[in-house]
């Protein structure tokens, strides 16, 4: 009988403040689905992540799916039904994504790896300021 294969997790479940710092030691960039407990975290993307994952196959890239509602350093986000992604790299943020909208995620995880990349090859400093929010449209 042949062994099960191990089931990599995906998203990172961030229901706490302490989650959220431990998170945000991470290295790489880290892309946070950011949801409240009465809508959920959105269920659209999960495949996208997911291939995204297996194309770029990069330990520098994590996903995570955040409750608002328990993470002081989110309260901005509280009280919103629209999904809403946040791109952190070296514990800062440097990218938002508003909206499910699969083409504009996959540009700026995309992007944003790169970035992340060039400034760890360079002792962990951007070389030009990171854009702090992008919008579907």
């Amino acid at each position: 009988m042949a062994a099960k294969k191990k089931e990599v997790v995906l998203q990172v479940n961030i229901n706490s403040q302490e989650l959220w710092e431990e998170m945000l030691c991470l290295k790489g960039l880290i892309v946070v689905d950011a949801f409240q407990a009465w809508c959920g975290p959105c269920t659209t993307v999960v495949d996208l992540f997911r291939k995204v994952r297996n194309e770029v196959g990069s330990d520098l890239l994590h996903f995570a799916v955040a409750e608002v509602d328990s993470i002081d350093a989110l309260k901005k986000y509280r009280g919103k039904c629209k999904p809403v992604f946040l791109f952190y790299a070296g514990g800062e943020l440097v990218a938002i994504v508003r909206g499910a909208n699969a083409p504009l995620l996959q540009k700026t995880i995309l992007e944003q790896l790169a970035v992340e990349r060039k400034a760890l090859e360079h002792g962990g400093k951007y070389k030009t300021e990171p854009s702090p929010e992008r919008r579907d449209t």
